[in-house]
């Protein structure tokens, strides 16, 4: 596993493979969480470009390995094995056990004297694995490049390391990781689709977006004006290929601002998204207020925002894809201004290099609006934050509950052995009051669960 506190060869491979026409969407790391997220205790799934793995601490090797979901004895899935006492990964089926290089260390099934846990075929295969920036990074192609391509991190952020506060959340959304960076790179639909959350309908105005340099490794772009009709600044935005990419702006309001995307692909239709946003503040109080917030408040916050745009993108995708798919995109969008500038290009990028993960395979059903609003299985029960506060709400509420029965069943009891006005009245707050506790905390664990079905745009009110 490569850290951050290891030395590297500078990498001399770049990403996509050794092909000037082709970008190999394999030759790349991706990140698949959060450091913060994982549990050093248990075993964590995850589906990388359609291939399932398990991620886990090796104690022995102090570092996270990503595997092949799949024991070579009778392919059973190791993400529902265990930690065994030693700390090596134990297959639930017959208990063979595997080291952090995927070697077989045991068969419990063989004869002393026998070695078939030495041969290749009773061994997993591994990934290799890094940390850079809080995120661990998973690399799906050959192995022996995996060093030389580099890790694709938020360069403006080496720059003074400790002058950023960074604010992060992920979310597995129900749309190709190609639809989130086409939507993440179109500055011009926020005051719309983000009405009343993070954008204002009244900010809309002509976007004339430059794109500056473009190639296999990606393109950067400079919107000259910048968001809110320039009242943030000039905005620059860089597109990594294959999943990254940032709009990057400086103002006298807030400093310098980074809204940072991974899209990492998990199969077609689903990809798993990492928002980051890095400040650089002109003063040390608004980092302050900053920290104060919880992180998992943050997240309902931020929940609410991927929500805006959540139902119709699903669906857009599918037209999109009776229509030709990607391959087709010049004829099936209309895209007569430079707004859609960096979407266009991103498109051609696709097509140019063949890039597109999931080429030739079909959609699966579109889902109900029920199912793409579900928080609980898109992040909350993999967000460390999120599921603690969660379990936390639920103990108060059972709490409160207790307390206003309590009180309650005691009200009668109260009056009769102390007949006054202020013993009634303050029995029957604490019982209110422990009932409203439970009603509004029940209104805030349900934001855990699922997202609203009406949009903030699309609300009563100005």
């Amino acid at each position: 596993m490569l850290t951050e506190e290891r030395i590297q060869v500078v990498p001399a491979i770049a990403a996509g493979g050794s092909d000037p026409t082709r970008f190999d969407c394999k030759e790349a790391w991706y990140p698949v969480h959060y450091v913060a997220d994982l549990d050093k205790a248990k075993l964590t799934k995850f589906t990388l470009l359609d291939q399932d793995l398990v991620i886990w601490w090796d104690r022995q090797g102090e570092s996270w390995r990503a595997f092949a979901d799949q024991c070579p004895h009778r392919l059973a899935p190791l993400s529902e094995g265990r930690l065994a006492e030693d700390g090596l990964l134990e297959c639930p089926y017959h208990g063979w056990a595997f080291q952090g290089d995927g070697a077989c260390d045991r068969i419990p099934q063989q004869l002393p004297e026998n070695t078939a846990h030495q041969s290749q075929r009773a061994c997993v295969q591994s990934l290799p694995t890094a940390e850079r920036q809080g995120l661990l990074f998973v690399y799906p192609g050959q192995p022996e490049n995996a060093p030389q391509v580099k890790v694709p991190i938020i360069e403006p952020m080496t720059e003074s390391p400790d002058e950023w506060i960074c604010l992060n959340t992920f979310r597995d959304l129900p749309y190709d990781a190609l639809t989130l960076l086409e939507n993440v790179l179109d500055a011009s639909h926020v005051p719309f689709t983000h009405h009343r959350s993070v954008g204002n309908r009244a900010n809309a105005a002509p976007v004339e977006l430059d794109v500056l340099e473009t190639g296999k490794q990606g393109f950067t772009g400079f919107w000259a004006e910048g968001p809110r009709k320039g009242t943030l600044g000039q905005q620059h935005t860089t597109f990594i290929a294959p999943s990254m990419m940032w709009h990057d702006l400086t103002s006298k309001q807030f400093g310098r601002t980074l809204t940072v995307v991974y899209a990492t692909p998990i199969r077609k239709g689903e990809c798993r998204l990492f928002a980051r946003f890095p400040f650089k503040f002109s003063s040390k109080l608004p980092g302050f207020f900053m920290q104060l917030t919880p992180l998992w408040y943050s997240h309902i916050s931020n929940n609410n925002v991927l929500e805006d745009d959540q139902i119709f993108l699903h669906h857009q995708e599918r037209y999109l894809a009776e229509k030709g798919g990607g391959a087709n995109f010049a004829k099936a969008f209309y895209l007569p201004t430079r707004a859609d500038a960096f979407v266009s290009t991103l498109m051609k990028w696709v097509n140019q290099f063949e890039a597109d993960p999931f080429a030739g395979q079909p959609l699966p059903p579109a889902l109900p609006a029920e199912t793409l609003l579900d928080r609980y299985h898109s992040h909350t029960k993999h967000c460390a934050s999120c599921s603690r506060a969660l379990a936390n709400i639920k103990r108060i509420r059972l709490g409160l509950a207790a307390s206003g029965a309590i009180a309650w069943t005691t009200l009668p009891l109260l009056t009769l052995t102390h007949p006054t006005l202020s013993i009634a009245i303050a029995a029957a707050g604490v019982s209110l009051g422990a009932i409203a506790g439970w009603f509004g905390l029940g209104k805030l664990e349900r934001q855990f669960y699922e997202g609203p079905r009406i949009p903030a745009r699309n609300r009563p009110g100005k």
